[in-house]
């Protein structure tokens, strides 16, 4: 049985967590070829091997045309603004929320209905498309309380949905891949006071990643040295789906192999998730 253990000292993203997988020796070539499945076009997936603080990882990065853009739609249907809020995520993501009266053509967004309906309709496994409409699901049912909206009426922004869907079937593709039955994690670690956005500020952890918390036990540490965000709802989407157990690193099994898997941004500090990959013997 093979265990991954995620070593969360510095939050968590899904580009860090393919990034660590490629790192542990995730097939590039293999992971591109199961998102060919998807039939979704129009992203170009990236990875560099590099040093930081003299420490050996990889980055990884899905590349969009018209770049980063994380988020969600709003159509409030009480006014009739156009509004794009966007913010930074520290580890390298970019959220944009739009707030549009405009309810009727808005082709470049994708419901979650329709996102579930896509991976369904893939050729990639049944565990991978389980996975990946959970891990979705969850997000959009956070952001939908913070936002006080239907689940219904909560859309990716097109560019976001891409980046969204990639990132998210990638890390349940790369699981699979690489045969790994459970995942745990040490508590997980995000900073601390405010991110600034376009139509204010808004507290770290961030809502959503808060939101996900409520009903859970999962830990979460706050680094007051670290003035920004280290956990993405992505991120926190995918501890909550797919994390077993939170603790230590096991004491008496012997790992097999470790990885880190680089953000984005400078948060003032070592700014990586580190993957220890462990096989029981039977």
């Amino acid at each position: 049985m093979r265990t991954l253990y995620l070593d969360a000292f510095s939050g968590i993203s899904g580009d860090m967590f393919l990034g660590a997988l490629l790192d542990l020796g995730l097939d590039f070539d293999q992971l591109k070829t199961e998102l060919a499945k998807l039939h979704v076009h129009g992203y170009e997936l990236t990875y560099e091997r590099e040093a930081k603080s003299s420490i050996y990882g990889t980055s990884f990065d899905v590349l969009v045309a018209g770049g980063k853009d994380h988020g969600f739609v709003e159509h409030p249907h009480h006014h009739d603004d156009h509004e794009e809020h966007t913010h930074q995520h520290a580890n390298g993501e970019e959220h944009h929320h739009h707030a549009s009266g405009e309810v009727h053509h808005h082709h470049d967004a994708r419901h979650l209905a329709e996102i579930i309906k896509l991976i369904d309709d893939s050729a990639l496994s049944e565990t991978v498309k389980h996975r990946a409409q959970a891990i979705f699901t969850e997000i959009a049912q956070a952001e939908a309380e913070v936002h006080h909206m239907p689940l219904a009426d909560v859309h990716f922004h097109e560019v976001g949905a891409l980046d969204s869907i990639v990132d998210i079937v990638g890390c349940c593709v790369a699981l699979e891949l690489m045969q790994i039955d459970e995942i745990t994690s040490s508590p997980l670690s995000d900073g601390s006071g405010f991110i600034n956005v376009a139509h204010g500020q808004m507290p770290v952890p961030v809502p959503a990643v808060m939101q996900m918390r409520v009903g859970s036990k999962i830990p979460i540490q706050q680094r007051l040295d670290v003035h920004t965000e280290l956990i993405t709802p992505t991120g926190m989407g995918l501890v909550k789906t797919l994390v077993h157990e939170f603790g230590p690193l096991p004491e008496t099994e012997v790992p097999l192999k470790v990885g880190y898997g680089f953000g984005k941004r400078d948060t003032g500090g070592f700014n990586a998730l580190r993957a220890v990959l462990f096989e029981k013997k039977n």
